[in-house]
């Protein structure tokens, strides 16, 4: 992949869908931020070096033309001196010249759309970085977030149900302690004179029972 396509990717790239399917979003995150400060390093040498190369196209266009503009002064040179044969070999030579200088003018042209290419990639390249900075530091805090408030609700959850539990076993406790309460004081309260006249009247019907039994079997001998 060219460098170019390289970065056309790096800028399409959405770091939204990434971080979905990331099993370790902060990590990649952290790698594509890499990866991009690595782009943007070597488009800003690619665009060093297509800038020096286009000054030297540019260059070598001038000096083909300086020599072609110098053979065209000597041909002229050799008209004024009725030298015929050296004109035309110094007009050979200045179209010769002139040819090169053509060459390299289209080069250096060439040149020129390939580093203002690279200028503007390396422009939005910046720029996204930039953004996707300021993104990835947005994204890490949601997702540290996120684990936070995913662990405090399992806190939460595993404490409720601790909570319920034990709130349960106190209740149990306190039922079982207040029946056991109720049992003693029932057993342990003196005795009242309403209980003592029921007791009374128990032990009449008793005995009251105990001698219709005594004339009843009497009644059968």
């Amino acid at each position: 992949m060219s460098l170019l396509d390289r970065v056309s990717t790096l800028l399409r790239a959405n770091l939204n869908d990434l971080v979905e399917k990331a099993e370790d979003p902060e990590r990649m995150l952290k790698q594509i931020v890499l990866d991009m400060e690595n782009q943007l390093l070597q488009v800003k040498t690619q665009v060093a070096i297509a800038i020096a190369d286009q000054h030297l196209l540019e260059k070598k266009h001038t000096e083909h033309e300086q020599q072609a503009a110098d053979w065209r002064r000597k041909a002229e040179l050799a008209v004024t001196k009725n030298q015929d044969d050296l004109a035309r070999a110094a007009l050979e030579r200045s179209l010769s010249q002139t040819q090169l200088a053509d060459g390299f003018a289209a080069q250096a042209e060439d040149q020129k759309h390939e580093a203002d290419s690279l200028r503007q990639a390396l422009c939005k390249l910046e720029q996204k970085l930039s953004e996707t900075r300021a993104h990835c530091e947005m994204l890490v805090a949601e997702h540290r977030r996120a684990r936070v408030v995913g662990r405090a609700t399992q806190a939460r959850q595993v404490v409720g149900v601790d909570q319920e539990q034990t709130l349960g076993r106190m209740k149990s406790k306190v039922h079982v302690k207040s029946a056991e309460n109720a049992a003693a004081s029932e057993i342990l309260a003196p005795e009242t004179l309403e209980d003592k006249f029921k007791a009374l009247e128990s032990e009449d019907k008793v005995e009251t029972l105990l001698a219709e039994l005594k004339s009843k079997i009497a009644v059968n001998r």
